[in-house]
């Protein structure tokens, strides 16, 4: 284990362990509160909490997890173990959701008296601020980490301060609006925790499934590459998401066909080492040499991407060429965004069809992609 990630591995423990301190002391206040005012709702917020500490333990198995090395089983890390952790507090957190749902409707359907306490009203309050600075403390970690399971765990103690706050409310309104309103503002505080829940949850499930990349850091990978003379264009990357600290990326790099093999392979390493030291990213940059951009094949490429703009506004061409300076055998690449619904034969297609309105002689030959970036 490298120090950054054994660095990040006893950060991540120790927000986890923080976590499940926290839960376990606000368990035991919320329970003697329950007691107190015989509320079933304040009991029912204290079991939500035990629940917190158990989401706690997710995380820090979580953090543990992905900290191993990669082995012959899993050979690119164990990282999304941690996205898989998130996964987990996120499907406590909809369990929570359903429970206090469940308990307020059938509060409103036979609602229970109730009364509030100064002791009980000091404990939830003191309860409420105790959350409010956990999920405080959770965000900041998540954010200094990245992780999507400590991000989770702040929404979950975010949710609760709602659901803590609904419960003394209810319990400080019943003896004007009745015992009902208990319930009502109960179930409020459950739809709100169900949001909470879905959205930690669809922040681990989109890393899992494969995300693009985000577009500032796709803007610095291709300024750094072209910043070397020797590469004329790049398209087609690609980064891969192996969990927090883990990422991949192979990308093509547009090279001059008469440049020196040796001289240029040895740029393409200095470019990947500097990729790795910048973003921490293992590069694989694939090399694809362009012949001089003569008079023929300057003018069939304005063709070529005109037709792909009328195709889609956002559509690119790369690896445009000819078989010679008089050639009509056209040959290239373009890039059409998801959001075009045509498969890839109605693109080559339609393409072939306006490139053939425009030049009749031409011949082309398309290979289609699609963009892993935004």
């Amino acid at each position: 284990m490298d120090e950054t990630t054994q660095s990040r591995q006893s950060k991540g423990a120790f927000a986890g362990w923080v976590g499940v301190g926290a839960n376990l002391a606000l368990f035991a206040v919320k329970l003697i509160a329950g007691l107190l005012t015989g509320a079933v709702s304040v009991t029912a917020d204290a079991f939500n909490n035990l629940s917190d500490a158990a989401g706690s333990l997710v995380t820090l198995i979580g953090f543990r997890l992905s900290a191993q090395r990669a082995d012959e089983e899993h050979p690119f890390g164990h990282g999304r173990m941690e996205y898989l952790a998130g996964l987990g507090v996120s499907l406590l957190i909809l369990l929570v959701g359903v429970e206090l749902a469940r308990d307020a409707i059938l509060q409103i359907i036979r609602p229970e008296q109730a009364a509030l306490t100064v002791p009980a009203a000091v404990i939830l309050l003191l309860a409420i601020l105790a959350k409010a600075a956990l999920s405080g403390f959770d965000r900041h970690w998540a954010k200094k980490l990245g992780s999507p399971a400590l991000d989770a765990a702040a929404a979950d103690a975010m949710g609760d301060v709602l659901a803590t706050s609904a419960v003394l409310a209810g319990l400080a309104l019943t003896p004007v609006f009745g015992p009902r309103v208990d319930g009502v503002l109960g179930l409020v505080v459950a739809l709100l925790i169900l949001r909470s829940g879905w959205t930690a949850a669809k922040g681990t499930i989109s890393p899992l499934l494969g995300e693009p990349p985000d577009p500032s850091v796709v803007a610095e990978v291709e300024s750094l590459i072209l910043s070397h003379g020797e590469v004329l264009g790049v398209h087609d990357l690609i980064i891969h998401d192996y969990g927090p600290g883990r990422r991949m990326m192979s990308v093509h790099a547009e090279v001059p066909e008469d440049s020196s093999l040796a001289a240029i392979h040895r740029v393409i390493d200095h470019i990947e080492r500097e990729l790795k030291e910048r973003f921490g990213l293992d590069a694989v940059i694939h090399m694809d040499p362009v012949g001089a951009d003569g008079p023929q094949l300057r003018r069939l490429r304005a063709l070529a991407e005109e037709a792909a703009r009328e195709l889609h506004p956002a559509a690119t061409v790369h690896d445009l060429r000819c078989d010679g300076d008089d050639s009509m055998d056209l040959r290239f690449d373009v890039v059409i965004p998801y959001a075009a619904e045509l498969t890839d034969e109605e693109i080559r297609a339609a393409l072939t069809e306006k490139l053939k309105e425009k030049e009749p002689r031409c011949r082309p030959d398309i290979g289609v992609d699609r963009s892993y970036v935004l």
